[in-house]
């Protein structure tokens, strides 16, 4: 089974009530080949609701307390963001999860890039918290950005 963010399959759960709809991914879920997450839903979170990056590193830093998940309005929703991320894995390994696709730049879900905690739109390298959890558990996280690529090479 493959995991995917669910705003990548077109569900309206993005901080600001939007999705991300990649259609290669909706086509997966309709298939019954994947399935959907939102580790902030399940980390306790509501749609729409203020936007949040990681302040002082990245995913693993949070998870080892060295940095936190903080909204633009200063809240530090870093409690939230691990608790997705456990959630996520639970779920990860409740269904043998062969491959997990993210959505990029997220603070929970970013594979390679995550904004970097100045609100100020500026990208660098990194993991999202629950990218940088199920990574750690020796799942494969990719990105939307890959998913082109990985249908070109294998039969999903």
């Amino acid at each position: 089974m493959i995991l995917v963010s669910s705003c990548l399959a077109g569900m309206k759960v993005r901080y600001n009530g939007t999705d991300s709809l990649d259609v290669h991914i909706q086509k997966l879920v309709e298939e019954k080949k994947a399935m959907t997450i939102c580790p902030e839903l399940l980390g306790g979170f509501m749609t729409p609701r203020e936007p949040a990056e990681i302040v002082g590193g990245t995913g693993e830093d949070v998870l080892n307390g060295t940095a936190k998940v903080v909204e633009f309005s200063g809240n530090d929703v870093s409690d939230m963001y691990i608790k997705g991320a456990y959630e996520a894995l639970h779920i990860a390994r409740e269904v043998n999860a062969t491959l997990i696709v993210l959505k990029e730049n997220s603070p929970s879900c970013g594979s390679a890039a995550i904004y970097n905690g100045a609100f100020e739109n500026c990208k660098i390298a990194g993991n999202g918290v629950t990218a940088a959890l199920l990574k750690k558990e020796g799942f494969k996280v990719i990105s939307e950005k890959q998913v082109s690529e990985i249908l070109l090479h294998q039969e999903l």
